[in-house]
């Protein structure tokens, strides 16, 4: 042995019984503090504390007792019995061009290449969707039983149904279906206006074809628009999500926590990860009520075609001399187009003109001016502040029934 080495062997040996036992305990401190565990005191025995740990959940203030306790899959086996898979068959009738019927044509051509009558061909489409009621109601999304000639609703247990299509709402990307049956596993519902960013979110649906699959995240953000996730003809602030939605997780609940359904998964970008929408269950609940009291779901409209305001758009308006439009106001929502026999055109509302106040109420993104139509009533008058060449004009418009509209 060297002299370095029996050095360094009688300073090892020499070292306090204290200092050794330091590092061990400080160690063991190390290793615990790497699970990423919180241990609450108790006054109970240490054996009892290492044996049972009381787990206190990151940011929600649930505590998880015993080990082995997974929220995820306790919400699950609460909810999964309750969602459902949604098979639509729709028929599609392809007409005959009508030149095939002009006579030109036919003197020409005679019944060479003619087509013979209609054609039609079935289109099917798999979803989701959640009951909640015993009696056989169902909510789902609209886009999933559109148009459906038959409607097949599978339970997790293997049972099926004949669906009925209650009422459909594609404002809100809402539809109700109808079961005949009683004693039916339901959902419990939560509140989807005090969600926050980071909490939990849980999805079941059955996409591509994949039953009862469960995937999970956090709440991304709320109140995302329509025409920031590129569906401007909704009226709907969605929840934005990063548990996994994929088609035919469509009309499948997103749950919180406690298993509680705070919305209905209903969208995803293309070509992104971790971008999925629900629709909040307040939102779904309304329209749902709305559907099962009448069919339908009454939704204000004033017909016209907007924008907000920006300098960039300002100065293309401006520029374009195939455009009657000149802007000067700097900011609010300009009216790019009106609909014909409506609100806006009765009220004397001019393409160009851009809107600052609606209802009293100051207004600088379309999505406000979407909002406040969205709450007004129909058929009562609102004054609507607009700037037009520069001149501040305020005129009265009353807002009409979007489904007697489309109605006619």
């Amino acid at each position: 042995m060297s002299h370095c080495d029996r050095t360094l062997s009688r300073s090892r040996s020499a070292m306090p019984r204290r200092h050794r036992w330091r590092q061990l305990m400080t160690g063991a401190m190390l290793a615990l503090a790497s699970t990423g565990a919180v241990v609450a005191a108790q006054p109970t025995p240490a054996r009892a504390s290492l044996e049972a740990p009381i787990l206190l959940s990151q940011g929600t203030g649930r505590l998880l007792t015993g080990q082995g306790t997974n929220f995820i899959a306790d919400a699950v086996e609460r909810v999964g019995p309750a969602v459902v898979r949604i098979d639509a068959a729709r028929t599609v009738v392809r007409q005959t061009p009508n030149i095939f019927n002009d006579p030109f044509f036919r003197e020409f051509f005679g019944d060479f290449g003619m087509a013979g009558p209609p054609s039609t061909r079935v289109e099917r489409g798999t979803g989701s969707g959640f009951i909640i009621s015993g009696s056989g109601t169902i909510l789902t999304n609209a886009h999933v039983v559109q148009g459906a000639d038959q409607v097949i609703v599978t339970l997790r247990d293997g049972r099926e149904f004949r669906g009925e299509v209650v009422g459909e709402d594609p404002v809100t990307d809402v539809a109700v279906i109808r079961v005949e049956a009683t004693g039916l596993p339901t959902v419990s519902l939560g509140n989807s206006e005090t969600l926050r960013p980071g909490e939990w979110a849980i999805a079941i649906g059955n996409p591509l074809g994949l039953d009862n699959t469960v995937t999970a995240g956090i709440i991304s953000a709320t109140g995302r628009s329509s025409a920031q996730i590129r569906v401007p003809d909704k009226r709907v602030n969605f929840i934005q999500t990063d548990a996994a939605i994929n088609p035919g997780n469509s009309g499948g609940p997103l749950l919180n926590e406690r298993g509680e359904v705070i919305g209905m998964n209903t969208a995803i970008i293309g070509g992104a990860q971790g971008l999925g929408f629900a629709i909040p269950i307040e939102t779904a609940r309304q329209i749902a009520d709305e559907l099962i009291a009448k069919g339908y779901a009454e939704h204000p409209y004033l017909g016209l075609q907007m924008r907000t305001l920006t300098p960039e758009l300002r100065n293309i308006l401006n520029s374009d001399r195939r455009s009657n439009i000149r802007v000067q106001a700097s900011q609010g929502v300009v009216v790019l187009g009106i609909l014909p026999n409506s609100p806006a055109t009765r009220a004397g509302i001019r393409p160009g003109d851009v809107i600052q106040q609606l209802g009293g109420r100051a207004v600088t993104t379309a999505e406000a001016v979407q909002q406040i139509v969205q709450e007004s009533t129909i058929g009562q008058p609102m004054p609507v502040v607009v700037n037009r060449g520069g001149q501040s004009v305020t005129v009265n418009i009353s807002p009409a029934s979007l489904h007697a509209q489309t109605q006619r």
